[in-house]
């Protein structure tokens, strides 16, 4: 059997490199084309009846979707039979519940669009809180690659003493995360004052000397952090470092993890950064080729 071709947008080609690399597969890039209202054309290369794996992370997402959508439809009129997406940083996902009345479930509203055109869609640490899987939200095929598959090898090797989420929602991961690797590890408790005024309470943290590592899936302004960093010192840690799965840091996110005497930023690269270190493509690489 052939193997899969990789499709990949322009945005996401150099990651769709390193995949197809790690896999022997071929690339192709899609072509876009904007009109001068807005709206994107799509074309792609594909063979009749051929295998195929789109690729693009979702980060700044309202335009990629609608394009994702329109590939997708471009590869099955070209013949494809079997549709992959693979979407690195999968968007959408943290509005699993109506939080105040007249808003949407964005979550299921992707799912829907997404599992309609593609059998399959695989993602690094969907942000899930009140779901167990992917597959209560999307009707395809769909898998979240544990964040802790990723961090662990490059953890191993780092010499950090604990490991420390932030709040309560990141227990689950730093608790699996830790126990993988054999490390203490604590949570702290968030409040929240403000948009970027945020207070982390570690009141049973382990934290006495040595370097302790903050890690979580998802950072934007890096308030949450920044204050769990300044805990930390209080408690006498010697230094504070941070891993960030999705790094979709907004403007002046890592300044503020500085000033907090953060003195390291490692992320992967589900979404392009400076301070990208974590591959991830080896993981999603493992997980394609098993079917393949």
């Amino acid at each position: 059997m052939a193997s899969p071709t990789l499709h990949a947008f322009p945005d996401s080609l150099v990651f769709a490199r390193r995949l197809g690399r790690a896999l022997g597969w071929p690339v192709e890039r899609i072509e876009l084309h904007h009109f001068p209202d807005g709206e994107s054309l799509v074309r792609v290369r594909a063979e009749a009846g051929a295998r195929a794996i789109v690729v693009r992370s979702l980060f700044e997402p309202n335009e990629k979707i609608v394009e994702l959508l329109l590939a997708a439809d471009a590869l099955r009129r070209a013949g494809v039979g079997s549709l992959t997406l693979v979407a690195p940083y999968l968007a959408y996902m943290r509005q699993d519940r109506v939080f105040q009345p007249g808003e949407p479930v964005s979550q299921r509203v992707l799912g829907a669009l997404l599992g309609a055109s593609f059998e399959r869609v695989l993602c690094i640490e969907a942000h899930l809180h009140r779901v167990r899987s992917l597959a209560e939200v999307f009707p395809c095929r769909a898998e979240s690659i544990p964040a802790a598959t990723v961090l662990a090898p490059w953890l191993e090797k780092a010499g950090h003493s604990l490991l420390v989420g932030p709040d309560e929602e990141s227990e689950p991961f730093v608790r699996g995360l830790a126990e993988q690797v054999g490390l203490d590890w604590c949570v702290g408790t968030k409040r929240r004052h403000g948009d970027a005024e945020v207070t982390v309470a570690l009141a049973e943290c382990p934290a006495r000397g040595g370097r302790a590592l903050l890690v979580d899936d998802i950072v934007s302004s890096g308030a949450t952090l920044a204050a769990a960093a300044t805990g930390l010192y209080a408690q006498g840690v010697e230094r504070v470092e941070a891993a960030v799965v999705h790094a979709l840091f907004a403007p002046g996110a890592v300044d503020r993890l500085r000033a907090a005497g953060v003195a390291q930023v490692v992320s992967t690269d589900t979404i392009p950064h400076p301070t990208n270190q974590i591959a991830t493509a080896p993981s999603l690489a493992r997980v394609l080729a098993e079917e393949s």
